[in-house]
């Protein structure tokens, strides 16, 4: 493996074990990640979210990675995440497909890639089945996900 496949299997064997610190070393000060729920967060909101991601979980999500390739510039990766949705405790078993590009030995871009409608529907049930596809629906799992993020930044700095 190059350093930059090192740097990713470094992020998802921390993952794995539930290391945020661990994680959140591999990324550069200026990182910005990218998925269906959160859309864009920068900087320390990226570290907040696994860490909160984490808590939520309370020991109970398994991840699997796979496919690791990397460059000197760009890497890429497929990940499955296995647990309950802490709001509807729903098994939800997500398949992700990662994209990172690299910066002084960091991961400075990070962009998961899952299918949300398929998400929505282990997560939400059957109003996720009948309305995750919609525009509004995953508006308001976008809305809730930066709310549920607002509260733990709020509960942290406390």
């Amino acid at each position: 493996m190059n350093p930059n496949e090192q740097l990713i299997y470094k992020f998802y064997t921390a993952f794995a074990k539930a290391d945020t610190k661990t994680m959140c070393e591999c990324y550069h000060n200026d990182i910005q990640f990218q998925d269906p729920v959160f859309g864009i967060l920068k900087g320390d909101d990226v570290n907040q979210m696994w860490k909160m991601l984490i808590e939520k979980s309370k020991g109970n999500i398994k991840i699997e990675f796979s496919n690791i390739k990397a460059n000197e510039y760009l890497g890429s990766a497929k990940w499955v995440a296995t647990y309950n949705f802490s709001k509807t405790n729903r098994k939800v078993v997500n398949v992700i497909y990662a994209q990172f590009k690299f910066q002084d030995n960091l991961i400075i871009r990070h962009t998961d890639n899952f299918d949300i409608w398929k998400w929505s529907k282990q997560a939400l049930g059957f109003k996720g089945l009948l309305l995750g596809w919609t525009g509004f629906m995953q508006k308001q799992i976008h809305k809730q996900a930066l709310y549920s993020l607002d509260n733990y930044k709020k509960k942290s700095n406390d």
